[in-house]
């Protein structure tokens, strides 16, 4: 069975974690076999530790959402870092700008990414980026922070703009895509992300949100990555084995304080 990675999943969250023993055996079934558990809330940190302890093939991350920035704002580097020495937590966010709900405001938003910069360089953590409808502001901090200091990124969920892409890829950032691109209202999206090279793409499916087409309107699960890799390689124009190895690849490349596991 095709190895594949779910790069982007919130297994705290709902559906996911009622049902966490049939997720993860469907997941197997699909041959999902890692899978990235995001931390989108510092008071959910224990919650999703949790999960990755229990599971080899589950890793976890540290991170603040840009939703959450007012409730848990004041975040530093140093606190980010701390729990970041654990020995399944392998990467910095889920964290960025979200203008499109603006659920905190702009400064807090800024000033929390940023402090996720700082720990991401500092560790050498991949930083996952939230951005949405803040195109400018985030490449530009992002551009900005760079030139202070190398650090690795992914772009999450990717739905912006060419432009955007670009601006990510020119600075050394992966970018992941999630169900959102099998939609066929995502026209502009599909035409984007053809200037990524396969070198950096990553797929995701941000379950349990956002489940791909033919499961719109489910409850989104890591096992539904499959149909977002199996479009992916038809947009892309290779096998959907090819498409699994090199996204694999990539996942393990840049979350490199992973396990790889042998069969992969």
């Amino acid at each position: 069975m095709t190895f594949i990675v779910d790069s982007h999943c919130h297994l705290n969250y709902g559906s996911l974690a009622e049902d966490m023993d049939g997720v993860l055996e469907r997941a197997k079934e699909a041959g999902v076999g890692t899978m990235l558990a995001i931390n989108a809330r510092l008071s959910e940190y224990e919650d999703v530790l949790k999960i990755a302890e229990a599971h080899d093939h589950i890793w976890a991350t540290v991170g603040s959402h840009p939703h959450d920035a007012e409730d848990e704002w004041g975040i530093t580097p140093e606190q980010l870092i701390n729990m970041a020495k654990h020995e399944k937590v392998v990467g910095i966010g889920e964290t960025g700008l979200d203008y499109y709900y603006e659920h905190s405001p702009r400064d807090k938003q800024k000033q929390n990414f940023i402090a996720h910069i700082e720990a991401s360089r500092e560790t050498g953590l991949p930083l996952i980026v939230h951005a949405r409808d803040a195109d400018d502001d985030c490449a530009e901090i992002m551009e900005a922070e760079m030139k202070k200091g190398a650090y690795p990124a992914v772009i999450h969920c990717f739905t912006a703009s060419e432009e955007f892409a670009r601006r990510s890829l020119d600075i050394g950032c992966y970018i992941s895509l999630s169900g959102i691109v099998t939609f066929k209202s995502a026209r502009e999206l599909q035409e984007a992300v053809k200037i990524i090279p396969l070198s950096r793409l990553l797929i995701e499916t941000d379950a349990p949100f956002l489940a791909p087409v033919p499961m719109r309107g489910k409850p989104n699960e890591p096992a539904f990555v499959k149909y977002t890799a199996e479009f992916l390689a038809n947009h892309f124009g290779v096998g959907f084995e090819e498409l699994a190895r090199v996204t694999t690849d990539n996942f393990f490349k840049l979350f490199s304080k992973t396990k790889r596991p042998d069969h992969s």
